[in-house]
């Protein structure tokens, strides 16, 4: 039986005292001027449209990326749109560093978003977390510990991924309160889970102070994705009493943070915002329990690109260490 992926982040969490996980987010426009000259430079002597040697430098960032940061954090959490745009050459890029981490003793998150109707989501969770069906044999995925996940499909749609999570022992981060300023227009939407008369979905919605249905008690739309979130973990809670089924909460939303973590107990956190985005140490204090446990903080440009020139991994490994030092800090003064 494959070892509950919550079980194994606690534990690297508690021997690296880091709740950090490093978002690889590689752009053309901000590689270090020595790889781009290299690479544009092959690109040049060949006779193709220079997909190959960009996925190349990407590949050779985002490995000395997670050399560097190695021993500070716990988690990659590589944007495979930063990859899948550059076709085949990316994804097999993104495949390298997924196993690379791997070798380094990091957990991968494969920041994919994907959702769909069972069977299409059964062939995405296939990709990343399960394994695709072969001839004779499964064949290897991707090379990812967990995926965040899109839950606007419903329990249908996230069926495969729960099972997955259940045969393979890995993690899915189901998308909550994500944390771009636009999150409000759709997440913060208010909704009535009475379903009208015809069978359609509940639809009873409105804007935060908008009209609903009398009798029904309004929340908001990410509070009802919480509460699924909540019964989709349940039979997957590990020996650390969290479960392998977590939610994506934006560090930019420390309030909805807060009430969330009292709706979702035993969920794992995967919490972007932090650094470029705006959100600091303080911000996510609420998502640990007393053991440092419970969250993954993500930062992608405070951290990849705090380096400059040819000693840019130097610097991604400084920047790494101080958000691991801010965050156990602050965990253990919560």
């Amino acid at each position: 039986m494959n070892p509950n992926f919550a079980d194994r982040l606690a534990s690297e969490v508690l021997a690296k005292r880091s709740q950090v996980c490093v978002g690889l987010d590689p752009s053309l426009d901000r590689m270090p001027a020595a790889l781009i000259e290299r690479y544009s430079n092959a690109s040049a002597q060949g006779c193709g449209c220079g997909r190959h040697e960009i996925a190349g430098c990407f590949e050779e960032f985002c490995a000395a990326i997670i050399d560097a940061v190695a021993p500070h954090a716990v988690a990659i959490k590589p944007q495979l749109a930063c990859f899948e745009q550059y076709g085949p050459p990316g994804l097999k890029a993104f495949k390298h560093l997924c196993n690379h981490a791997s070798r380094a003793g990091l957990l991968v998150v494969a920041d994919a978003k994907r959702g769909d109707i069972g069977v299409s989501a059964a062939a995405y969770s296939a990709a990343y977390i399960g394994r695709p069906q072969g001839f004779v044999a499964p064949i290897a995925n991707l090379g990812a510990d967990a995926i965040t996940v899109n839950p606007l499909f419903g329990s249908d749609g996230m069926q495969p991924f729960l099972d997955d999570c259940s045969r393979y022992g890995a993690g899915i981060f189901v998308l909550v309160k994500t944390s771009n300023p636009g999150s409000a227009e759709l997440q913060d939407l208010l909704v009535s889970d009475e379903v009208p008369a015809g069978g359609a979905v509940a639809r009873a919605e409105s804007r935060a102070g908008g009209a609903v249905a009398p009798g029904q008690t309004p929340r908001k739309f990410h509070e009802k994705v919480a509460s699924l979130v909540d019964e989709w973990g349940i039979g997957l809670v590990g020996d650390s009493g969290y479960s392998s089924v977590g939610a994506v909460i934006g560090a930019t939303h420390p309030e909805e943070l807060a009430g969330l973590r009292k709706m979702l107990p035993k969920s794992l956190f995967l919490i972007p915002g932090y650094g470029a985005q705006g959100g600091g140490a303080g911000n996510v204090a609420a998502a640990f329990d007393s053991r440092g446990l419970g969250a993954l903080v993500t930062a992608s440009r405070s951290i990849i690109y705090a380096g400059q020139g040819e000693d840019f991994a130097t610097g991604a490994a400084e920047a790494a260490e101080r958000m691991r030092s801010e965050l156990w800090q602050q965990s253990r003064e919560s």
